[in-house]
């Protein structure tokens, strides 16, 4: 990065690296601290201001990418988290922990596998009963796994990609929705792949389309308990996702260059707009999708 500093002004175009990524493969849902190049998710960058003073928060999939951005964010705008995190993730969510310690906050730690039912059921009541409350949900978590062929998709893949993304979305939130209060926030994480489906992605994509319907239905039909829904639609985001079945490997060396920045984004160059849709500067914002693509716009 150019500046450590979020606040001074930069050439985005240069504000992070346009090399060329090294070719790499994990296996599912792998390690953000094993990549070659470990994705900015504003470790060292993120300061904030307060914003999200006493506010308890649950992020799901924290321990990495845009989630951990997240959590860290949330952490030093003042609140408290629940970090919500696949088992095999352990290693890397722990260093969320410490981030959030530094910060003064009080962390959870939440691990389970989000396509099961009840352990979303569990994590919404633990986070709730650990943090004395939840008024903020950012629900990134995903599955997401490059098939080049409709022949080579099984079922299994597919199910189990909607279970993660479009499922979970439904359990964690009728779970949490009578614990939170007017004023609360829920945040939700779509894709340009709504909007621009790439042929590898079938499933995956599809299951965006369906999060941003869900988050739009769902935020008309809680407006009237003054909590808001609005959803965040990342373009090409550097993070283990992409290493871990994401992309076919030989397409990593150039993710995110035919964006026209030029670049692939980092995941803490999301954590402000999910700071901003948790915060009450908001609150007139309710129902929307907020892309953040690099120039390849939505629609």
């Amino acid at each position: 990065m150019a500046e450590y500093d979020q606040y001074k002004m930069q050439n985005p175009l240069t504000q992070y690296t346009r090399d060329e990524f090294p070719k790499q493969k994990q296996t599912p849902p792998g390690l953000q601290s094993e990549m070659n190049v470990v994705p900015d998710c504003g470790e060292k960058t993120y300061r904030g201001t307060g914003r999200l003073e006493g506010r308890k928060a649950l992020v799901t999939g924290a321990d990495s990418g845009i989630g951990r951005a997240a959590a860290i964010a949330y952490a030093r705008e003042g609140a408290d988290i629940a970090l919500a995190y696949h088992p095999d993730e352990h290693k890397d969510v722990q260093q969320v922990a410490d981030l959030v310690k530094e910060a003064g906050r009080k962390v959870v730690l939440l691990p389970g596998d989000l396509s099961d039912e009840s352990v979303n059921v569990k994590v919404v009541e633990d986070a709730v009963n650990q943090l004395g409350g939840l008024d903020i949900l950012a629900l990134v978590a995903g599955k997401q796994t490059a098939v080049e062929d409709i022949a080579e998709l099984t079922t299994e893949q597919f199910r189990k990609t909607f279970e993660t993304n479009v499922f979970s979305l439904f359990w964690i939130t009728k779970a949490a929705i009578p614990y939170l209060p007017a004023g609360a926030s829920i945040i939700t994480t779509s894709s340009i792949q709504a909007y621009q489906p790439s042929p590898t992605l079938l499933d995956y994509a599809a299951t965006k389309a369906a999060i941003l319907n869900y988050t739009r239905g769902l935020a008309k039909q809680v407006a009237s308990k003054g909590i808001r829904v609005n959803c965040v639609a990342p373009g090409p985001i550097w993070t283990v996702l992409q290493v871990a079945g994401g992309q076919p490997t030989e397409d990593l060396p150039s993710f995110g260059s035919s964006t026209p920045l030029g670049r692939a984004g980092q995941p803490a160059e999301l954590a402000p707009i999910y700071v901003y849709l948790a915060s009450q500067e908001s609150s007139y914002v309710t129902a929307e999708v907020h892309g953040v693509t690099g120039g390849n716009h939505l629609g």
